[in-house]
């Protein structure tokens, strides 16, 4: 059904006729909006449950192992429901880390990534709720036309000139909701930014300690070969010794000599990881690889926290950032099956003008110069060979789709806090192990030294208390790194306390612009290249 638009020149008062139709349609049309005021189509977004009998695991763990070292030998104590502070990682108590993860989160070039995605999903919201005003359009024109006199039966062919300037407005009552169903997507849209943002800080603050805690590990390590190279040399020199006395055959020395350079080779290998990964540091931090400051860490400088939090099975969902990204794509399904169902209904829409049109050597907006046109228009889709069901069907799909993908973040969530529990058991009795074995071989090895000294076992049973001295050294060393990096994995599982700190900057939310124009800078651009990040010259 379409009402046609009616057009005549208007008299001196123009604006009073115009005022006059428009309260008419305006209050039959705010008797059918009242009428269909609670009329959003399409389903109503409720956050799916969480199972009942969900849970970490069937046997609950209070206090991890406890190792006979200093450095992240203490036994841990999980305790349930205890709050996640934001800034995690200042319980390893070390500054430099936290400096170092503090430049990170200022620097890498993913948060600023993150970050513009979410300045652009909550504009792309304001967008739409532009859809709920009316737009207004101002049109200025002049027209010179040379008529044919044969056309008229004039003498001559006259030169006629018209100038017109309208105000045009135009608006679409959102009936059925379909605008508002689309402002809730991009809301959700925004929304999975939002949470997207904030893996990302929590990938990266992870990422961090856990590069930090590796390049103590294979500190540590190169130190413990080097301490192991210095000892085998010791015994080489005591061979040889032994050899010119005639007391042992040269092939004795020979193979101390084998193992030493065999151990020797072992530190290449550690001193190429120690830079790869002091590399991928340099990129966390946004820095170039020749920008390296030589920060240094081992594990005797990081603390090993003593209290881990576990939080409640309950808030583990509205914790983990992925967990909360997968909610808001299930949102944003949801509101499409409305805006689908909204685009099968009738479309309303209202038009209205008001201007002046007068010819040559007469004035704008002068007496009798004034038209108007105002019309009302309602579209109902007939047929179109099922593309809009198809549509409407395609949106239930992916909300099917959005909602199994829900399911499976969940488990993962539960299945990663699960493994961090689990490993932190693990890695405390293994430690607890291998530094009874470390020490057990350290003393199996001065005895064999002081037998082989006095000749009382063969130098087989020296190399072998060597070799087995090296690999629990190098052992204990990998299990100490072990806990700590599990710890920040359970950090990592819980969410990251995101919700006790401010992770998006203010300028990300934007505000409504309803009369923005172009800037000058954006209509006159210089030609000067601007850094990375910086929107000034936008603004």
């Amino acid at each position: 059904m379409k009402v046609q638009p009616r057009q005549r020149a208007a008299g001196p008062q123009p604006l009073a006729h115009l005022c006059g139709l428009l309260r008419h349609l305006l209050a039959a049309l705010s008797l059918l909006c009242i009428a269909l005021a609670g009329c959003t189509v399409g389903p109503d977004f409720v956050p799916p449950d969480l199972a009942a009998n969900a849970g970490y695991s069937r046997d609950k763990l209070t206090t991890t192992a406890r190792a006979d070292i200093d450095a992240g030998g203490g036994p841990q104590r999980l305790i349930d429901g205890m709050d996640i502070p934001g800034q995690w990682w200042t319980l390893f108590r070390s500054p430099a880390l936290n400096a170092l993860v503090e430049e990170a989160l200022h620097a890498n070039p993913d948060v600023s990534a993150a970050q513009a995605a979410l300045r652009q999903a909550n504009e792309r919201v304001f967008a739409d709720q532009a859809s709920l005003f009316p737009s207004v359009n101002g049109n200025l024109s002049k027209t010179r036309e040379k008529v044919s006199g044969a056309t008229t039966g004039a003498a001559s062919s006259p030169i006629l000139t018209v100038s017109s300037a309208s105000l045009s407005v135009s608006y679409a009552p959102d009936v059925f909701g379909g605008t508002r169903r689309q402002i809730e997507s991009s809301t959700a849209q925004a929304e999975y930014e939002r949470f997207q943002l904030e893996a990302t800080y929590l990938t990266l603050t992870s990422n961090v300690v856990n590069t930090a805690v590796s390049l103590a590990s294979v500190r540590d390590q190169i130190g413990a070969t080097e301490q192991i190279i210095r000892l085998q040399s010791d015994q080489l020199d005591l061979l040889n010794a032994q050899r010119r006395l005639g007391a042992i055959a040269d092939t004795d020395v020979l193979t101390q000599q084998t193992a030493l350079a065999q151990t020797r080779a072992t530190l290449p290998p550690l001193q190429k990881q120690l830079a790869q990964t002091r590399n991928q540091l340099m990129a966390y931090l946004g820095r170039f690889p020749n920008q390296d400051r030589d920060e240094r860490f081992d594990l005797a400088s990081l603390h090993l926290p003593q209290e881990l939090p576990v939080s409640l099975p309950s808030a583990i969902v509205g914790q983990r950032p992925d967990v909360r990204s997968a909610q808001a794509q299930l949102h944003e399904a949801s509101a499409n099956i409305g805006v689908a169902v909204a685009n099968q209904l009738p479309q309303f829409s209202i038009t209205g003008s008001l201007g002046s049109t007068v010819a040559s050597g007469t004035r704008l907006f002068s007496a009798g110069s004034g038209v108007w046109s105002l019309a009302g228009s309602i579209a109902q889709p007939i047929f179109d060979a099922g593309a809009l069901e198809h549509r409407k069907r395609a949106a239930v799909a992916a909300y099917d789709q959005s909602a199994a993908v829900y399911r499976g973040t969940v488990l993962t969530a539960f299945q990663d806090v699960a493994n961090a529990l689990r490993a932190l058991e693990a890695d405390a009795e293994a430690l607890n192990q291998q530094v009874a074995a470390e020490r057990s071989a350290q003393a199996s090895l001065d005895l064999v030294q002081a037998q082989f000294r006095l000749g009382a076992v063969a130098y087989i049973n020296l190399l072998t208390a060597q070799q087995t001295y090296q690999n629990t050294v190098l052992a204990r060393v990998k299990a100490q790194a072990a806990r700590y990096s599990d710890t920040t994995a359970l950090f990592q599982a819980l969410g990251g306390g995101w919700w006790n700190r401010s992770d998006v900057d203010p300028a990300t939310a934007g505000k409504p612009d309803r009369f923005g124009l172009p800037s000058w800078q954006e209509i006159m651009p210089t030609h000067k290249k601007p850094a990375p990040g910086d929107t000034t010259r936008f603004n």
